[in-house]
């Protein structure tokens, strides 16, 4: 577990219908997080276009690109000069017919670390992933990255706690959640505070669960019948808001986390220790019927 302190940038914005226009303007907010001082600099959900997946629509499947491709390539050379690691969102093409939402990973040399694809699919109004992406079937992965070992995992993953106590284990410092989500424009505002109150506070106890940092950055602005809420934040490993970006306003933000505090917090509440993981074999199943 690393003593030494990181500086993590969310970029926080709302993107166009133009794909080289996003990129340029994903690389310049990179540039500013890194003249600020970020270290690791991640990403919204699928930064590369609008939330195609509002509809069900061939047409968007050419969005898809190779990881690793050109995308990747280009932020190689960018991460390169700039000493800093990108969690960048992509749609993945990996072969004819089979699509996934894919995080790729670049540590600060340049190095391609690799990809997590997103497991947890959802089908609901305006989100119907379904319908373009293939579930991941690579496992949950953790890399480690010049400042620090880091867990990915994306947006439907948030809902999960199974998800987040696998990259824990597995060594992660900080998970942090490129993210898609919003309001339905139509929906009153009770309800809207209450969805994202929970967005947040179910991420915010992964990181309580799990003795780690949670960065969660999510896109903002108005597409067809959705207002993306924005809200980007940092959770301490006790979860403590430490940083909740607005609803409606594109961000750069810069967090400064001290990793020494997550061997504090597991020392002195030992969640990890006192799991009795002899006993957990139930949650394998799709649901324990009483009969």
């Amino acid at each position: 577990m690393s003593e030494k302190n990181v500086s993590v940038a969310l970029v926080q914005m709302r993107c166009g219908s133009d794909k080289p226009g996003n990129l340029e303007k994903s690389v310049g907010l990179i540039r500013e997080a890194a003249g600020k001082g970020a270290q690791i600099i991640c990403l919204q959900e699928l930064f590369l276009s609008k939330y195609f997946c509002w509809e069900e629509n061939y047409d968007y499947f050419g969005l898809a690109e190779a990881v690793p491709g050109p995308t990747t390539s280009a932020l190689q050379d960018l991460a390169a000069e700039l000493n800093i690691v990108l969690v960048a969102s992509l749609f993945e093409k990996r072969a004819r017919g089979i699509y996934h939402n894919t995080v790729a990973v670049i540590d600060a040399d340049g190095k391609y670390l690799g990809k997590y694809r997103k497991h947890h699919i959802p089908d609901d109004p305006g989100y119907y992933e379904k319908f373009y992406f293939t579930p991941g079937d690579g496992g949950y992965k953790v890399f480690k990255t010049r400042y620090g070992c880091i867990g990915t995992l994306i947006c439907w993953d948030q809902w999960y706690p199974e998800a987040a106590r696998i990259v824990a284990l597995k060594g992660a410092e900080i998970i942090f959640y490129p993210t898609a989500i919003g309001w339905d424009a139509k929906q009153d505002p009770e309800t809207n505070r209450q969805q994202y109150q929970a967005w947040q506070t179910v991420q915010r106890g992964h990181a309580v669960a799990n003795g780690v940092y949670v960065v969660s950055v999510n896109r903002t602005g108005r597409e067809g019948n959705m207002n993306f809420w924005g809200g980007s934040f940092v959770s301490s490993p006790f979860g403590d808001l430490i940083f909740q970006a607005s609803h409606d306003k594109e961000e750069v933000h810069i967090e400064k986390l001290r990793l020494g505090v997550i061997d504090e917090i597991r020392v002195h509440w030992p969640f990890l220790r006192d799991r009795r993981i002899d006993s957990y074999r139930p949650v394998m199943s799709r649901f324990i019927d009483k009969g």
